[in-house]
């Protein structure tokens, strides 16, 4: 289990973890009979750690061992799921290969790390799980280097539709993921991976022009406005500074950032996370773009008392189109000073319903 530090969040597990600990008991278990629980596996960076099994099977030529997955306190829909890993042997000269069993996806768009057709468990998994099997055959004092390996999690198709896996061109389950095996709370490092893949396969699609929003409305907003095809989208929510450096390092020609007042809000006082918890609007800011605008006094004071960007947009009254203006401008100029290259930024700013306030373009 995950510990729990005093006062501390609970960090957790990744599925790649999971799959390599279930993997592991299936291999002893192939080469002994014997199923290890707790089963223990070295992370990447070194650290053992311990996983009770939750499923066991042994019989004709195959192993199956099953991991609940505890993602700790982080908010991933993968937690309480079970991931199972099915040992087969193989004929000598066969290797190590990864199969997708039912409720894991498969590639079917370039652009990932891994080739379209293959069961989408991603690389780092993939040599975990290698490592942990290496390590049962030399606890056993056995070799077990030709063996078919087959990750499945029940339900994981309709876990997936509630991740970005379709966008990305992962069809039939959910994806393998995790880099380091452990999970951080609230790090939502499974959405922050699927910012990523997603840039990679507009970019292998040869779009030049993505649109990145922080919500639902937003995005469909944006892709009527410029009639853009689902892989341009980027589901990119409170992450505007995980979407901004990974363009950076990959930079596509164009990118429009969509979003309501409150996010764009928080983007244009220099927040780079817009969740709730870890940033907050700026009043007192909005109520100074508003006496650069010309707005008497008294309707600049009521602007800084406002309770949130929307009321105080509301509150602007005649103002307003030129008030959310001015925060979208603003918003881009913090957004080109992240991305720092050659990216044409627009920033468009929709009101709850998705209908357009501002729009500013290079």
């Amino acid at each position: 289990m995950a510990r729990r530090a005093s006062g501390a969040l609970r960090r957790g597990w990744t599925t790649g973890a999971c799959a390599a600990a279930a993997a592991r008991a299936a291999a002893e278990a192939l080469l002994t009979g014997r199923f290890p629980d707790p089963v223990a596996i070295r992370l990447p960076r070194g650290e053992r750690v311990e996983f009770p099994l939750s499923l066991r099977e042994c019989r004709d030529g195959m192993a199956r061992a099953g991991i609940i997955k505890d993602a700790g306190d982080d908010p991933d829909v993968t937690h309480g799921a079970l991931v199972i890993a099915e040992l087969m042997p193989l004929p000598a000269g066969n290797g190590l290969q990864f199969r997708a069993g039912p409720g894991v996806g498969k590639v079917t768009r370039p652009g990932l790390s891994l080739a379209v057709g293959e069961p989408a468990i991603n690389p780092a998994p993939r040599a975990m799980i290698a490592a942990a099997i290496a390590d049962a055959a030399d606890v056993c004092g056995a070799a077990l280097d030709d063996v078919a390996v087959t990750l499945s999690i029940p339900g994981g198709e309709a876990l997936a539709a509630k991740t970005l896996n379709a966008r990305l061109g992962i069809l039939g389950g959910l994806s393998i993921l995790g880099t380091t095996g452990v999970v951080i709370p609230y790090s939502c490092a499974s959405w922050i991976h699927s910012i990523h893949r997603g840039i990679d396969v507009a970019r292998a699609a040869g779009l030049t022009h993505l649109a990145a929003a922080t919500g639902s409305t937003s995005e469909a907003a944006v892709q009527r406005l410029f009639q853009l095809p689902d892989a341009a989208l980027i589901d990119m929510g409170d992450f505007a500074g995980g979407t901004f450096k990974y363009l950076r390092r990959h930079p596509v020609p164009r990118l429009t950032i969509a979003g309501g007042v409150a996010k764009m809000a928080k983007l244009a006082a220099g927040h780079l996370d817009l969740h709730s918890a870890r940033s907050r609007v700026d009043q007192e800011m909005l109520a100074g773009m508003l006496g650069e605008l010309g707005a008497p006094g008294d309707l600049v004071d009521r602007v800084g008392a406002a309770a949130s960007a929307g009321e105080a947009l509301m509150r602007a009254g005649a103002h307003a189109p030129a008030l959310a203006e001015r925060i979208a401008r603003r918003a881009r100029e913090v957004a080109l000073a992240t991305l720092a290259g050659d990216i044409a930024v627009g920033v468009a700013l929709f009101d709850r319903h998705g209908t357009l306030i501002a729009h500013v373009e290079p």
